[in-house]
């Protein structure tokens, strides 16, 4: 029997072609004069197939089964899009919940059909999906997914292996030779399911940081604001929006007056589709901003609510903020760390807090080191924020050891040089160096050490 080939499964409306999005939630195409492809979608796509997989187009088209497109149109469509960019095959679901078929997402029927159909293994296979039912049915299926975030106001996916703004940067992320296993790296980045949010102030960072595919988020707060140098608060958030409108960002409240919390985070809130608003989960009075929180969540306002340290904080917070839009609870899981208590038992608790509410998602706040990263991945932490510093050091996961350590002696080495640190024999050498300038002899570093002969000193008696 041949070997089980791989390949990646596309979702059709939001990865290949652009969704028309009305109130906050995406919408087919009614006609092939419709589709337009996304940009770098045909770029990505010739670059999966030149790496050896297969390319298959799995969607949901609803619908039909409710009579609002023909299936003809949506055959033709396909169609269109399976020639243009050169696809192996397509599945589609004409079905509506209510007909509780096995094939539509999130239920796993259309890849495991195509599995049969082409052969395939779905453990080396990937889901590509702008919605939490495309997550769910590969991870149904034994799959890795990939989440594009479109910022949509709906339901959000659980734990999906990695996030991308585009078709281009999951393709970038699947053909990233650390995703396959090297030697004896154990930590590779590639099999975290934890989220990466950047957290910082600086624009031209955050510019800088929303071309890394890595990233899926960003935060910030009034501190890092303040370490910027930043006084323009609201004209610094728009510029920050304007050049990254695709992914959430979260800013914060900064009044200590519950009811003006609430005003400022409805006019934060109104700056972008993609603006989270974060509140404290209490004022600085040790005031519960509980009743504040269930009442922005009533008015669609999308929240981060921070400073958590307790699970009982996360399930207040939690009933809350429940009947709202998709939002974060961030919980400072590097303070509590700092009180030297492990906060491992705390942001698991946390999760299981959470799993009645998949709109919510739970985030490690303020990591010390990288081992958080996988430390909130393990638990099952949706989402950690990080610092560029600590970005530039994942670069290290997984680093063979005995070379991390020859890298650290040579480290070492060089900064001692640099220092211009001298001893020993380095004296010898500009004590000689003096000596011969003014015409002196430096003594022999074989010499024997002859301690000073001691020279007694006559004091004068007085008359």
């Amino acid at each position: 029997m041949s070997a089980r080939r791989k390949a990646v499964f596309l979702d059709r409306d939001g990865v290949l072609n652009r969704a028309p999005v009305r109130e906050g939630r995406p919408y087919s195409p009614n006609s092939v004069a419709e589709i337009e492809l996304l940009p770098g979608v045909k770029t990505a796509c010739d670059a999966l197939r030149a790496s050896g997989y297969l390319l298959i187009m799995v969607t949901n088209q609803p619908d039909i089964a409710r009579g609002r497109t023909a299936i003809e149109t949506v055959e033709e469509m396909n169609r269109v899009l399976v020639e243009e960019l050169e696809l192996d095959g397509s599945e589609v679901c004409i079905h509506d919940d209510a007909d509780a078929c096995a094939c539509r997402k999130p239920q796993p029927g259309m890849l495991t059909r195509a599995a049969e159909r082409f052969h395939l293994d779905l453990d080396s296979s990937f889901v590509v999906g702008d919605r939490w039912r495309d997550v769910e049915a590969g991870q149904r299926a034994g799959c890795r997914t990939i989440f594009i975030d479109c910022g949509y106001q709906e339901k959000q996916p659980l734990a999906p292996d990695h996030a991308a703004s585009s078709l281009l940067g999951a393709a970038e992320w699947i053909l990233n030779p650390h995703n396959e296993s090297r030697g004896n790296r154990t930590m590779e980045s590639t099999a975290l399911r934890v989220r990466t949010f950047a957290d910082g102030a600086d624009l031209a960072c955050m510019t800088a940081l929303a071309r890394d595919s890595r990233i899926q988020g960003f935060t910030t707060n009034p501190t890092l604001m303040r370490q910027a140098g930043i006084h323009n608060y609201e004209a610094f958030a728009r510029d920050v929006l304007r050049e990254i409108p695709d992914r959430p960002i979260s800013f914060e409240v900064f009044s200590d007056e519950l009811d003006e919390m609430r005003r400022q985070a409805l006019h934060i809130s109104s700056w972008g589709p993609n603006v989270y608003v974060k509140v404290p989960v209490t004022n600085t009075k040790a005031e519960s901003a509980g009743p504040i929180l269930q009442s922005l969540a009533a008015d669609g306002v999308k929240l981060n609510v921070t400073a958590l340290m307790t699970v009982q904080q996360v399930e207040r917070v939690a009933k809350a903020i429940a009947a709202g839009p998709p939002s974060f609870i961030s919980v400072f899981a590097g303070r509590i760390a700092d009180t030297g208590r492990d906060p491992v038992p705390v942001m698991a608790s946390a999760v299981e807090a959470l799993r009645p509410y998949p709109q919510l998602g739970l985030i490690w706040a303020s990591p010390r080191e990288v081992f958080n990263v996988y430390q909130a991945n393990n638990c099952g932490c949706h989402i950690i924020t990080l610092t560029p510093d600590l970005l530039n050091k994942m670069n290290l996961a997984g680093k063979d050891l005995d070379e991390f350590s020859l890298d650290t002696v040579k480290m070492f080495h060089r900064d001692a040089q640099a220092a211009g640190f001298t001893l020993g024999s380095d004296v010898f050498n500009l004590f000689r160096a003096l000596g011969e300038a003014d015409g002196l002899t430096a003594p022999s570093q074989t010499e024997s050490y002859s301690p000073p002969v001691p020279v007694e000193i006559r004091r004068s008696k007085k008359n």
